[in-house]
């Protein structure tokens, strides 16, 4: 190549070459990829799939996942439903728009499940809920219904589970009794 480029895949002149798939992974910066669905860029799913992973306010990444969903190419609106579970599982969020977008995709795709295992469950639709209703059953039925939660002391020290009967150990060697939940 004739042209100089940084190991992120930018450009010297701070474009992103749209031509090479490989390069797409390090785009962080949603007017780029906003560009590129206006120019009908062919790799502008992966550098939406990109967006999600490095851009850190889900308030401005779940818009152009949308629109990737909206795309009339099958294989953006798949890059967008994996877009759209990267957001869930590092922002535990979602909105409505991408969710009345997803219900149109077939079910048991990425988005369904990992909306479901890291977005609060009062934020997802019923349609959402039907889809995972059965394995939840499952669940409480061998649980009980019985979480376990550690006290807001302990959460996010690096506790791990003891076998001394719900107790956790921190780093040091400290013992905290974990607290039990029952859902209702």
């Amino acid at each position: 190549m004739d042209r100089d480029e940084t190991a992120s895949g930018e450009l010297a002149a701070g474009h992103v070459d749209w031509q090479d798939p490989s390069t797409l992974r390090w785009v962080d910066k949603p007017a780029q990829v906003d560009a590129a669905f206006d120019r009908g860029e062919e790799f502008v799913g992966v550098a939406v799939i990109a967006l999600a992973l490095n851009y850190c306010d889900p308030d401005v990444v779940l818009p152009i996942v949308a629109r990737a969903l909206e795309s009339q190419d099958q294989e953006v609106r798949r890059q967008g439903v994996v877009a759209l579970a990267h957001v869930a599982r590092l922002h535990r969020t979602v909105d409505r728009r991408c969710l009345g977008l997803l219900r149109d995709c077939p079910r048991g795709n990425e988005a369904d499940d990992d909306l479901w295992s890291f977005v609060d469950h009062r934020e997802l639709p019923l349609w959402l809920w039907r889809h995972h209703l059965g394995e939840w059953l499952i669940w409480l039925l061998r649980t009980g219904g019985v979480v376990e939660r550690p006290s807001p002391a302990t959460v996010g020290r690096g506790r791990t589970r003891d076998r001394s009967g719900g107790r956790r150990r921190d780093r040091t060697g400290d013992a905290h009794r974990s607290k039990r939940m029952r859902l209702e």
